[in-house]
């Protein structure tokens, strides 16, 4: 059995003008940025009133915008179980600390990097 997923959690985009995105997925959707002091930007996070959001990224030189992951929200059990699960399967982990939470990023078979993200620290 695979792991057991908490929900979306949010889908990163590379975009051409991050202030400009922020603002616009604001005023338009209601998209609330969070994490702004603990990220300085790096990504402009925004989220709906359910908590799935965007991860807005600044395109820089070489990297194109539009979709760069699709990351989903699990507890910590499932997201200790997930390590296990894709090293068994020898898929290939990235795992990051990103302040407010833990992420393990991975690639599905055609190469579409996926994240899995825990908030419980």
């Amino acid at each position: 059995m695979g792991v057991s997923l908490a929900g979306l959690d949010h889908v990163a985009l590379g975009v051409s003008d991050q202030a400009a995105s922020v603002v616009w997925y604001r005023r338009l959707l209601g998209l609330v940025p969070v994490f702004e002091e603990e990220w300085r930007g790096v990504p402009a996070m925004v989220v709906g009133p359910d908590g799935t959001g965007l991860a807005l990224f600044q395109a820089r030189e070489g990297r194109a915008t539009g979709l760069r992951h699709v990351a989903f929200r699990v507890d910590r059990e499932q997201y200790e179980a997930a390590k296990t699960t894709l090293a068994a399967e020898g898929i290939a982990l990235q795992e990051q600390d990103h302040d407010v939470s833990w992420s393990i990023y991975f690639r599905d078979p055609d190469g579409v990097e996926l994240e899995l993200t825990t908030y419980e620290r």
